[in-house]
């Protein structure tokens, strides 16, 4: 659990520092997201899912 809150913390942060720092391609970016079709951006999603896990899974089973 810790773990997990951490992480979220550093999604957080980092979410934070790009809408600080670049709020009109922000924006344009979340325009962009309202106007895509659901079946892509779901694809997008299980993959970047599916990639976030094999990320942890590698941190944490190989280099720890």
């Amino acid at each position: 659990m810790t773990d997990f809150l951490a992480a979220l913390g550093l999604v957080l942060a980092f979410e934070g520092l790009v809408i600080a720092a670049f709020p009109g391609a922000w924006r344009r970016a979340m325009e962009a997201v309202l106007a895509a079709p659901e079946g892509p951006m779901r694809l997008i999603g299980l993959v970047v899912g599916a990639l976030g896990v094999l990320i942890v899974y590698v941190v944490r089973v190989h280099l720890v």
